[in-house]
């Protein structure tokens, strides 16, 4: 079968596309649950074009820089193979898998959501402001190609060639696990954040139809066996929205020993069938199918002007920085698609971001109050972003901008809906600042107002 090809052999065919022979393939990585693994590439150019082409590859990389071009027409690569364990849950890309499998077809439709950004996206950022690997090959267009046929078998593969981010960007920065940046490296983050959502907020209203936007799993699955199919980014950016967990927040309902669960899932109004304020909060925070060009509701008329792609799963260990800490570029986009640039916020905050910059003068968690007000310390991050990410002009109805109140008003629903994810699936980073931050927010009338009448 396709996918117990070894990754050099794998590496050898799509490199031939390309003019280039394989000098070495090297494993640095196992894919979560197995499913796959990343790999250091080593390549030479059997041609002078090749070479070039190559070579404008890791330019664009990395600003002007060819570090990742050896002199000697090898360059630096890295392939990322996706094949599932042989005797697990079946998900080919034609039909979508079983229903009953979630976790596994969110994985299986994430490495597809995560080559077309490659093949697509990521062509038009500017590498000066939002640094991403570049994508020289990938099954996604195989079809045709010599020897594609052996690559494609089953549709179980789902591999990507691409540039090697480590020559310009060598500092791991989520080395260890859960890893918090340096200060330097936070505002580098925030920068490249800005840039990306400022650039991709452009794309969105190109989405005429938003058809090609790839649904919640068990939907997708639905849709595929119709014939349908995503073929781009997720229509919901990130993997922890209410609606992909339900049964997650189910079990933090029905746990009556969880300070969280009647704040967050009992209902908001007198009606025993009224959502509840983690309801509310996802409502608020999802984008929605059409919604951008009908006129919609008060509240995705709200919400539209503001809504960019988001890298979806923001933390340390997605990002390399410049060895001054000063750039960073970011990796791992499966999780890529519509949404409001201050869920990428949450998370960064909460699992990388050192907690003396959010709340100044405090370096231990345990001396968090119980209740916590904006501090100056994360207000200053919050307004470093805001003003990076107007610079860029595209955002607000007709691009004037994006008022701050309502910025802290958006940044405030997507803590709450991080928290809703953490109490309901495990919790890590700055929890007790999560926390305390939460408890201000929904003591707030002014937000709850917000939330049930925008």
């Amino acid at each position: 079968m396709a996918h117990q090809m070894e990754p050099d052999r794998v590496a050898s065919i799509m490199l031939s596309w390309h003019s280039l022979e394989l000098v070495s393939c090297r494993k640095i990585q196992t894919l979560w649950a197995g499913y796959g693994s990343i790999c250091e590439v080593r390549a030479r150019a059997t041609t002078a074009a090749a070479a070039a082409e190559v070579r404008r590859l890791c330019r664009m990389d990395s600003g002007g820089n060819a570090r990742a071009a050896g002199e000697d027409n090898t360059f630096a690569l890295i392939l990322k193979l996706v094949a599932p364990p042989p005797g697990g849950p079946q998900c080919h890309q034609g039909n979508g898998g079983e229903d009953g499998d979630e976790g596994h077809l969110r994985k299986m439709l994430s490495y597809e959501v995560e080559q077309h950004f490659y093949d697509a996206l990521a062509p038009r950022l500017d590498p000066d402001r939002a640094a991403v690997a570049r994508c020289l090959a990938s099954t996604r267009d195989a079809a045709g190609k010599p020897r594609a046929g052996e690559l494609l078998d089953g549709g179980r593969m789902i591999a990507t060639l691409m540039t090697d981010l480590r020559p310009d960007f060598p500092v791991a920065a989520g080395e260890r696990r859960r890893a918090r940046l340096g200060a330097r490296q936070v505002h580098a983050a925030l920068d490249w954040l800005a840039a990306f959502h400022g650039a991709s907020r452009t794309w969105v209203p190109e989405e005429e139809s938003r058809r090609g936007l790839v649904r919640p799993p068990l939907e997708e699955a639905h849709r595929r066996r119709r014939g349908e199919r995503g073929a781009g980014a997720w229509l919901n950016g990130g993997y922890t929205y209410l609606a992909t967990r339900r049964k997650e927040y189910a079990a933090l309902a029905a746990d009556a020993g969880s300070e969280w669960s009647a704040v967050l899932c009992d209902p908001m109004e007198s009606s025993p069938d009224g959502p509840s304020v983690a309801e509310r909060v996802a409502e608020l925070l999802a984008p929605r199918l059409g919604s951008g060009g009908d006129g919609g509701s008060s509240r995705d008329r709200e919400r539209e002007p503001y809504v960019s792609y988001i890298h979806g799963d923001v933390k340390s260990e997605n990002l390399f920085a410049t060895a001054a800490g000063d750039r960073v570029a970011f990796f791992d986009f499966q999780y890529v698609g519509l949404g409001l640039g201050v869920c990428d916020l949450a998370k960064l905050f909460t699992c990388s971001v050192p907690l003396g910059l959010l709340l100044t003068g405090c370096d231990d968690a345990r001396d968090v109050p119980e209740e916590l007000r904006m501090d100056r310390g994360e207000r200053t991050l919050l307004k470093y972003y805001h003003r990076r990410l107007l610079g860029l002009g595209q955002f607000g109805t007709d691009g004037s901008g994006y008022d701050w109140e309502l910025f802290v008003r958006h940044w405030e629903a997507a803590l709450v809906d991080w928290l809703r994810f953490q109490m309901s699936w495990g919790v890590w980073g700055n929890t007790e600042w999560l926390e305390a931050r939460v408890r201000s927010i929904l003591r707030d009338e002014g937000f709850r107002k917000w939330l049930l009448e925008s």
